[in-house]
């Protein structure tokens, strides 16, 4: 059933913390929901903070889509992850995730859906969110972590109603 959860706990931003130390409330192992619910549970988790937790609701979206979206939200764990490097201050790591979240996002836009679907699944903001990552990943390449902002990090996954 995949690799055991090590049962350490984390910072908030999924540091292991030593054992016995009180850490953040981590997603459930089981966690599921519908596309709609993780988007939600992403972008609040994204607005608190707290990317590596979104990274987790995006991950098990992914592992429970169906074959035509998975590489999208396999792009939307990606992106989380990419924050969350930011947040530990591993510039590398965050422009290596970044852009491989744009890589996968970027084929999901409307004018190029991958399955023939006329836009983009659950309303997710494909063309901003890869736009968004690969600018950041710029940005840091070009002016360092400093430059990123709280904003950068909890972009809107969805585009509005």
């Amino acid at each position: 059933m995949g690799r055991a959860r090590n049962a350490r706990p984390r910072d908030a931003y999924g540091r292991p913390l030593p054992h016995g130390a009180v850490g953040e409330e981590r997603v459930p192992d089981d966690y599921a929901a519908e596309p709609a619910e993780a988007l939600a549970e992403a972008q609040r988790l994204l607005d608190a903070d707290r990317p590596f937790h979104a990274h987790e609701v995006l991950e098990a979206a992914w592992k429970a889509a169906p074959e035509a979206e998975r590489a999208l939200w396999q792009g939307l764990a990606q992106l989380a992850v990419g924050f969350t490097h930011v947040r530990r201050g591993n510039a590398r790591g965050a422009c290596t995730l970044l852009r491989r979240a744009a890589d996968r996002i970027a084929p999901y836009t409307d004018t190029a859906v991958p399955h023939g679907s006329a836009a983009a699944p659950h309303g997710i903001a494909v063309a901003d969110l890869a736009g968004t990552a690969r600018e950041l990943a710029d940005r840091i390449e070009r002016d360092g972590l400093a430059a990123v902002t709280d904003a950068d990090l909890a972009p809107r996954l969805a585009q509005p109603i």
